[in-house]
């Protein structure tokens, strides 16, 4: 090892350990990171230019594909994606997961791009597409380190198979036992994003309005 590559290496822990403890930190308070994007939609004027009616159907249907795409994760994960804390629950590698490890963080950045499709502000899509990105990326670090400690080779290899976050074809490794939970279960679990959905989208209609 160079003397260069002995100085910065512990650089480079440094930085990673960061990340970790930064994603912890998300991770416990991930509902609140998202009032500055809700007061941002709702507050903002729209573009005077933007189409009300075309960009509302874009938007409700994205809001429609991410909420679709988390109660398939919820089906398959259980009330476990509610946690605050460092339990955890089986590996899960069967529905989205097995096509990426992160189906419920895509599935929130679909929702919030389609509401703020829905209310005209088409530059802040992007942006809200790079703030969700770095908060996961850090969350994902910390729950990666999480899982890789307790699970260890059959988390690893989980990984080495499914993609962090392009979805790809479904996973050939060996799937732990992961019954999908009922219907009325996987509601009742989603009954807080499922609201929020509604108070949200009443509160745009409301702004639209004014």
């Amino acid at each position: 090892m160079s003397p260069e590559e002995s100085t910065e290496l512990p650089s480079i822990q440094r930085d990673a350990t960061r990340i970790v403890n930064l994603g912890e930190w998300l991770f416990r308070h991930r509902t609140i990171t998202a009032v500055p994007l809700a007061l941002a939609i709702l507050a903002l004027p729209p573009a005077a230019s933007t189409p009300s009616h075309t960009w509302l159907v874009f938007g409700a249907a994205l809001v429609a594909t991410g909420e679709g795409v988390r109660l398939w994760s919820v089906r398959h994960i259980g009330v476990i994606s509610r946690t605050r804390s460092e339990r955890l629950g089986p590996l899960i590698a069967s529905g989205p997961f097995a096509l990426v490890r992160n189906p419920l963080y895509l599935g929130n950045i679909m929702l919030w791009m389609g509401f703020a499709l829905s209310a005209r502000l088409l530059w802040l899509a992007p942006i809200i597409v790079l703030v969700l990105g770095l908060e996961y990326h850090a969350i994902v670090r910390w729950e990666e380190r999480l899982l890789e400690s307790r699970l260890g080779a059959t988390y690893l290899q989980y990984v080495s198979s499914v993609s962090r976050w392009i979805p790809g074809r479904a996973s050939r490794t060996p799937e732990p036992a992961a019954p999908s939970h009922p219907w009325r279960e996987t509601l009742f679990s989603e009954r807080g994003t499922l609201i929020a959905i509604a108070i949200g989208s009443l509160l745009l209609w409301l702004k639209s309005q004014v």
